[in-house]
């Protein structure tokens, strides 16, 4: 275990280098926040229907989904995917340890370190001049942070699996493009759950994407109860767990098939 936390831990401190990537991430999810607040604030002005949510917890809701973007904007690891194609895994497996783990904790420290640096500014500034509410009760705000947590393991997980379908392709441009997009969209970073037609909003729940964003907002803003939002967790420890499982059996398939310069 001491491996792995080495590797997280080393690869986290790396990425805290980043700082001018960081700030420039920022003044971009604050304008995009900006732009998508008005957007809403014209249809809730125009609409005279009742919504799934308030003005006020969608809001909330555009806020915590950019300063958490980042779970559901990701890429395949850009070093495994070098050394994938270059062969280089090899030396990879000559490591006494587990591949799987190895790749995870990259993924992990891929996802958290920059989550970090983003998050707290928005958070902050959000709060103080753009309407960002504190969680609708105690509860919430301590649900909402266990809830992000397990968001993080399931973005990770999901970096891992479409990084390992590298070692099937030859370019890797095939599903690291599409899947990131569909993903992305059904996460509720670009409409929120609730705003979906109601005929597709059973698939919707079923899927992964929904532990990333919508999960945790949803929390945090008191749009599930507290009843459902450890039914909406149970979801997303869920699919932790069969990500986990299917990114392990993938990788010791393609492992097992792998071939470097002929041998």
């Amino acid at each position: 275990m001491k491996k792995y936390l080495a590797v997280l831990r080393s690869r986290f401190q790396t990425l805290l280098q980043y700082r001018t990537a960081a700030l420039a991430g920022i003044g971009t999810q604050l304008f995009f926040g900006l732009v998508r607040m008005m957007i809403y604030d014209g249809f809730f002005r125009s609409s005279t229907q009742s919504q799934p949510m308030t003005s006020e917890q969608t809001v909330t809701y555009i806020w915590l989904g950019q300063a958490l973007l980042l779970l559901a904007l990701f890429d395949v690891d850009k070093e495994v995917a070098a050394l994938i194609r270059s062969g280089n895994v090899a030396y990879e497996l000559t490591k006494p340890a587990d591949l799987y783990a190895m790749w995870f904790a990259r993924a992990f420290s891929g996802r958290a370190a920059p989550l970090l640096m983003r998050s707290s500014p928005i958070f902050v500034i959000a709060g103080l001049f753009f309407g960002l509410r504190a969680p609708a009760s105690f509860t919430a705000g301590f649900l909402f942070v266990i809830s992000a947590f397990v968001a993080l393991l399931l973005s990770a997980s999901m970096v891992v699996l479409i990084t390992t379908t590298l070692l099937w392709t030859i370019s890797g441009q095939g599903i690291s493009r599409l899947a990131p997009v569909l993903i992305f969209f059904f996460s509720g970073i670009v409409i929120p759950l609730p705003f979906f037609p109601d005929r597709i909003q059973r698939f919707v729940d079923f899927l992964p994407s929904r532990g990333l964003i919508d999960t945790p907002l949803r929390i945090y803003v008191g749009h599930l109860g507290r009843d459902a939002a450890l039914v909406a967790m149970a979801h997303q420890f869920v699919w932790v767990l069969i990500l986990l499982l299917i990114g392990r059996w993938v990788l010791s398939r393609g492992l097992r098939k792998l071939v470097i310069q002929g041998g």
